[in-house]
């Protein structure tokens, strides 16, 4: 098909060529061969009356109009992927979709895992493709690769829709073994204690509790250092570590795990998690069908999800071996 003299199909090879930069690896992208894509290129820089790449070195970078064109052209394609998949009627049992969700560990403990289980029953040929978060969550929403982001509301990209589906609160979580806490926490011995802590992504960064508590000048000496939010409150066990955890995942792991809730001894803002999509999916149906769901969960979630103390066990204690890392020394 033409437009304008343009065949449309190289749209997809011009997407893949400012997306890329490369004209191997555009091609490997679109499947076709390097000379084909070549060829693209050629007759993409006919048409714009510029050479959309330049060699600079051994690279090869976009001049101003390239630049120019690429949340444009992106834009256009998503807009036809959407146009184009709408349909006048929508029936879960028959969806046939992959839906790709960019989640945390934490939302599918807490709440998406009752989501996959509503989806397995009315949509039983949809599948769900569960990511996990990355820095570069936002652009990938950009850009229609996830059909879903599940973050808290700091991250939220202000361009595209997004609705609140839980708040949670912060707590701090130990070891039912560790003597150096009594019934409660205090500041001193919070600040004393050494800490387990999660850092995500590549680069690894640090999370909004960290961030939060760096606001009100606490600094932890974070001796363990996770990839994720679960394997914080196992990691602790037979230690004097600290962990600062979402209290909806801390109370969930508390049924399986000998370990301690307590508040923290700061007042820390709740935690707003939110549902992100691209604008050019607003309209899909069963994108609509998808979001109901999420937002019916989240609102049946409790409304505040209360500290409890984790039952103890005498037997857990007195079998597992407790490793002692040292303590901090106070100033």
């Amino acid at each position: 098909m033409r437009f304008n003299r343009l065949d449309l199909n190289l749209l997809l090879a011009l997407d893949a060529l400012l997306e890329e930069q490369n004209i191997t690896r555009a091609a490997a992208r679109v499947n076709v061969s390097q000379s084909a894509m070549s060829g693209m290129l050629s007759r993409l820089r006919e048409f714009f009356e510029d050479d959309l790449l330049a060699a600079v070195g051994r690279n090869m970078e976009l001049t101003v109009l390239g630049r120019q064109l690429v949340g444009p052209v992106r834009d256009l394609i998503l807009h036809v992927h959407a146009t184009v998949g709408m349909r006048v009627s929508f029936d879960p049992a028959r969806e046939t979709r992959c839906m790709k969700i960019m989640v945390s560990d934490y939302a599918t403990e807490v709440f998406l895992n009752k989501v996959v289980a509503r989806v397995l029953r009315d949509a039983p040929n949809m599948t769900l493709d569960l990511v996990p978060l990355a820095d570069d969550a936002a652009e990938k929403l950009r850009r229609g690769e996830n059909d879903f982001l599940i973050i808290p509301r700091q991250f939220l990209d202000p361009e595209h829709p997004q609705r609140l589906l839980f708040e949670d609160h912060y707590c701090a979580v130990i070891w039912e073994g560790n003597m150096h806490v009594g019934d409660t926490l205090d500041a001193a011995t919070y600040e004393r204690l050494p800490h387990i802590a999660p850092m995500l992504g590549r680069p690894r960064s640090p999370t909004v509790e960290e961030l939060l508590l760096k606001a009100q000048n606490v600094n932890r000496r974070i001796r363990v250092i996770t990839a994720d939010f679960t394997s914080m409150a196992t990691a602790l066990v037979g230690t004097d570590l600290v962990a600062t955890m979402h209290t909806r995942l801390a109370l969930a792991c508390a049924r399986r795990l000998p370990i301690r809730v307590l508040p923290l001894p700061y007042a820390l803002p709740s935690m707003a998690e939110c549902l992100q999509w691209h604008r050019f999916q607003e309209n899909d149906p069963c994108h609509i069908w998808l979001r109901g769901i999420m937002l019916e969960v989240g609102r049946g979630l409790p409304a505040n999800a209360e500290l409890a103390m984790a039952p103890h066990s005498a037997n857990a204690i007195e079998t597992m071996p407790s490793l002692r890392l040292p303590l901090l020394e106070t100033a």
